[in-house]
């Protein structure tokens, strides 16, 4: 139904000074536009503490680029501003800032390759000239022993001088190897980040800012070498700035190349974890709110049997028929949201975790938001309103309980403020306001 829920505390009890962590995953451009019309929508439902008031913040990927600017109090709605380039607090984040292309490695590698294949065969012919009086002498020394002892050891060793030298040429140099790493660099996200809190007067250092805001941020991403996941914050790893940290979180590999940072490659966190509750959890927070726009799409064609072809007929569209892209990306999304539901059972089985969760995503059936392109940077503002849309549909299916299991945190809601926005979204967008009514049937919000 778009929310699943972790319950363990007591709800008849009220929690002293709760701690309360907001944990965004990712979803590339369009998938990060989506996830900022939700927050918005989550935003809009709080009345006391709004999202730029949480404890804790942790990002990955899109979700990096999203939790940063959260920490620093800049709200969601001023976010949605700077899409298209109306917010007085961010700049806008251009086209070149999402795909700045990877001209160094596309200009450079081919060149080295082709250096490298030129120069092959005179180095290896050179190499052999070089080695050529040694190499005839062992030849002799081997070939003067069988001929004095003619055994299968020594007729090995007459050929054994050739050998080695064939086996220890350099292979010739691999095409794979040279081709480059990825489309585009996101080193220009770095810039963007950088640049903006710079201009809002926030340091750019994870304990600098700790100091400063009184929030905790974790961003994470994977080390390509190790594997490993690193976790950058205040009080994990904090030898990268929240800039280069959101650069490590965002590098989707093969669409960016690794961000190669101190020395370390990183790429996007998602490859290692789709979420990171764990980190949320492992600093104290009671209530975990989790967004994650990427789940599997629930495609249902009707399928009968027909006695004259002796065959099946299948109504309606196949996943299969929307060709490989639509079949990887269902892969995709279904690869993210197991592991997303594995590590929430491992937390509803925790005996320490006494908290609980609420994980906000999109409809199983939300074709709209399956269809974009989640690296289509024109399709963000579309993206956002329906992102709006959905938390507010997924929440007022769950409101009852939503509200108290928050009402525990201290956190009110109210539905009057979204059925203010969604009346300001749908008003000067007729096709828009169908869709919504056509996907989101909830969203016609009685106001408490």
């Amino acid at each position: 139904m778009g929310i699943s829920i972790v319950q363990k505390s007591d709800l008849q009890r009220r929690k002293k000074n709760p701690k309360v962590a907001l944990v965004l995953a990712g979803g590339a451009v369009s998938g990060g536009a989506f996830k900022l019309g939700g927050i918005k929508a989550l935003d809009d439902f709080l009345v006391n503490r709004k999202t730029t008031d949480f404890d804790t913040y942790v990002g990955l990927s899109a979700g990096a680029v999203l939790a940063a600017p959260l920490a620093s109090g800049i709200s969601p709605a001023e976010m949605l501003k700077s899409l298209e380039g109306n917010s007085e607090l961010l700049d806008r984040f251009q086209a070149l800032d999402f795909y700045s292309p990877n001209l160094r490695e596309f200009a450079v590698r081919p060149a080295e390759y082709a250096i490298k294949a030129a120069l092959y065969f005179p180095s290896t012919i050179a190499g052999l000239a070089q080695q050529a009086k040694s190499i005839s002498s062992e030849i002799n020394d081997a070939a003067r022993r069988y001929l004095e002892e003619p055994t299968s050891t020594n007729l090995t060793k007459v050929a054994s001088p050739l050998m080695e030298w064939y086996w220890n040429v350099p292979d010739f140099p691999a095409l794979m190897e040279h081709l480059p790493t990825g489309l585009f660099d996101n080193s220009s996200i770095e810039r963007y980040m950088r640049r903006n809190l710079d201009g809002a007067g926030l340091p750019n250092d994870f304990k600098q800012f700790h100091r400063t805001r009184k929030r905790e941020l974790y961003i994470s991403a994977m080390n390509l070498d190790t594997a490993e996941r690193a976790v950058f914050g205040h009080d994990e790893d904090s030898s990268l700035t929240i800039s280069e940290a959101v650069q490590a979180s965002t590098a989707l590999p093969g669409f960016y190349k690794p961000a190669r940072i101190r020395g370390i490659d990183y790429v996007d966190g998602g490859v290692r974890r789709t979420a990171n509750l764990d980190v949320a959890v492992e600093h104290g927070a009671d209530l975990v709110i989790c967004y994650n726009p990427f789940r599997p799409f629930s495609n249902r064609p009707k399928r009968r049997f027909d006695r004259e072809t002796r065959s099946y007929i299948v109504e309606g569209k196949r996943m299969a028929d929307g060709g490989l892209l639509s079949v990887l990306n269902q892969v995709f999304r279904t690869l993210l949201h197991s592991r997303l539901q594995y590590g929430l059972r491992q937390l509803r089985d925790d005996p320490n975790f006494k908290g609980d969760i609420i994980v906000i995503e999109p409809k199983d059936t939300d074709s709209n938001f399956f269809e974009l392109n989640a690296l289509a940077y024109w399709e963000r503002m579309r993206a956002a309103k329906l992102g709006y849309q959905s938390v507010t549909d997924s929440i007022e299916r769950n409101y009852d309980l939503v509200r108290s299991i928050l009402a525990r945190y201290d956190l009110t809601m109210t539905r009057r403020n979204v059925a203010s926005s969604i009346k300001k979204m749908t008003a000067d967008s007729p096709d828009l306001a169908e869709t919504l009514t056509r996907e989101y049937p909830a969203r016609r919000l009685r106001v408490a």
